[in-house]
């Protein structure tokens, strides 16, 4: 007696006989039973050679139906997928025509190919796709990820099963090119679990949704079902865009080392395990699984840390995941933070301002000789260096911050009848304020104007032109990372000439960023007599302690002086 097949493999070879695009008597067949003959008549009649196998003619009808319907998917035309589906249609000459129409733009239509970014819907069937996204995979990306980290990827997804998974990993497997692209997009991240946030795909038993401190949901005050969802909900609730950035990146840190070296979710750690993510922080290991050069976050060389934190970048680290865990515990998410009262050896209780960060005035003077040359001397458009010096002169002498200088439009800008200049602004955390524009400032403006064709008077300004245009489009503005981009041309420009005579400042300026200009403003205005509530207001620091820390002690006057008052002794 014959074995039976195993259901697998008889899934198999149904599924991959129409894999294919239908034949020429397939379709014969199919459009025979949308004109109104019968399934058996129409099978009989036009494809007889698919009844051999012993199935009904109403399931060869079937088969041919979802292969032209994953063929208007592939082809990109889930416009006319709904045209072969049965719930939605009905035998008549006027549906015939309109898909004998469809079938002829389908087999003249080249298949496209998929893309890991695309929607699942967009490649599989809408029951194996709404199941999928229920589960979180929402993407082809996504699936594929989970695939490749577990060998029964789906036996915790509700719905889908073995037949399912089945058909989802047919899928992958008539599109060889999607595993290939995953393996090249994260070599290493696959296997060790470091993959950005945005990516992240955690199996139940590392999502926190059953974590070991998890309160009881009855009096959690958030929906959230896991660790994932429960930080993202407190990132966001920050306002600025900065502030998110920067706390997505601990609690990423944090989730990535919790579930790849400690095998735990987040909602799991212990303060034992948080005292190990302290000492992991001063030397990530293993490097190569944890740091890595700057890098696109979809790119295989991405890595969450770029190398050791100091001790005050730890006390910063500390500080985020503390006000994390106290909120999530307000929230009745957790039951304890595990971060509470963690100090960090050698971190500074106040955070002075390094004088390495600011430009001494010398300094300054010859960085701004270089800057008058641009376009002379070292190959700049005539365009981008009188921008290039305009954003030197604003930013020095105004102190702005680069969120807050790529934000402002002339709009902003209000000339007094007595002749002060001010321009309004929204700060950090959302502060509206205002800042003084200096002569320097005001005809710095002034000539980058005139270089961009606009008006110099402010009553002809349209209002809406932003402060600092782009190259190719007066109408648009400049990005905080399109402006660091900028400031980081320049520097390296001005360190490329001054290697030879200068070594360290060209240190400095190889590690200058656009907010260096904010220091060295404070820095020098103080220098030149300013009070210190004047730079406290412009600067708009909230605590004039802050502003402090710009008044850097002269060591060479120091040491003149004490030089003079203990001098050495002479001999008689």
């Amino acid at each position: 007696m014959a074995k039976r097949k195993s259901v697998e493999i008889e899934l198999s070879e149904r599924f991959t006989r129409f894999t294919r695009f239908p034949s020429a008597d397939e379709l014969a067949a199919f459009r025979a039973s949308m004109e109104g003959i019968g399934s058996r008549e129409a099978v009989e009649r036009f494809a007889p050679k698919l009844l051999g196998s012993g199935e009904s003619a109403r399931a060869v009808l079937g088969r041919i139906r979802r292969a032209l319907q994953k063929a208007a998917r592939d082809r990109g035309h889930p416009e006319i997928v709904d045209l072969f589906d049965s719930t939605k249609t009905r035998p008549g000459t006027r549906r015939a025509a309109t898909i004998a129409s469809a079938i002829e733009a389908l087999r003249t239509s080249q298949a496209r190919a998929p893309f890991l970014g695309d929607a699942v819907a967009e490649w599989l069937s809408p029951r194996t796709s709404e199941t999928l996204k229920g589960a979180g995979l929402k993407t082809l990306a996504a699936v594929a990820m989970r695939m490749a980290r577990r060998r029964q990827w789906w036996a915790d997804i509700d719905g889908l099963g073995p037949a399912g998974a089945r058909r989802v990993e047919m899928f992958f497997g008539d599109h060889p090119e999607l595993a290939e692209r995953t393996d090249e997009a994260m070599p290493v991240s696959v296997a060790s679990g470091v993959v950005p946030w945005e990516s992240l795909s955690l199996p139940q038993a590392l999502d926190g949704s059953t974590g070991q401190f998890r309160a009881p949901i009855a009096g959690c005050t958030l929906t959230a079902r896991n660790d994932y969802e429960a930080v993202s909900a407190w990132i966001d609730r920050q306002e600025s865009n900065a502030t998110k950035r920067a706390y997505t990146k601990e609690a990423e840190r944090l989730i990535l080392w919790a579930v790849v070296e400690r095998g735990k979710p987040m909602s799991s750690l212990a303060a034992e395990d948080s005292t190990a993510y302290r000492a992991f922080l001063r030397q990530p290991t293993p490097r190569a699984r944890w740091v890595g050069p700057p890098r696109s976050r979809a790119s295989s060389e991405w890595r969450p840390f770029a190398g050791a934190l100091s001790a005050n970048s730890i006390k910063y680290t500390v500080t985020v995941l503390g006000a994390m865990y106290r909120w999530l515990t307000e929230q009745g998410y957790v039951r304890s933070n595990p971060f509470a009262g963690m100090k960090v050896r050698g971190a500074s209780t106040s955070a002075p301002l390094d004088a390495q960060r600011v430009f001494a005035q010398g300094e300054w003077s010859l960085i701004r000789v270089i800057a008058d040359g641009l376009e002379w001397s070292y190959g700049w458009s005539k365009e981008a260096a009188h921008r290039l010096r305009f954003l030197l002169d604003f930013c020095y002498c105004t102190g702005l911050r680069a969120s807050e200088f790529t934000t402002a439009v002339l709009g902003n800008i209000e000339v007094k009848p007595s002749g002060e200049t001010w321009l309004h602004l929204i700060g950090k955390g959302s502060k509206a304020g205002k800042v003084a524009v200096p002569p320097l400032g005001r005809a710095a403006l002034d000539q980058y104007l005139l270089q961009r064709g606009l008006p110099v008077s402010p009553s002809k300004w349209d209002p809406s032109t932003p402060l600092l245009g782009r190259l190719d489009d007066e109408g648009s503005g400049l990005t905080a990372n399109r402006l660091w981009g900028i400031m980081r041309r320049f520097f390296e420009t001005a360190a490329t000439v001054l290697e030879a005579q200068n070594p360290a400042l060209v240190v400095k300026l190889r590690r200058a960023s656009p907010h260096w200009m904010r220091h060295t403003h404070a820095t020098h205005a103080l220098e030149r007599g300013a009070d210190l509530t004047t730079v406290r207001d412009n600067l708009r620091h909230a605590s004039i302690a802050t502003t402090s820390t710009y008044l850097h002690s002269d060591d060479t006057k120091r040491d003149r002086e004490l030089s003079t008052a203990f001098a050495a002794r002479t001999k008689g």
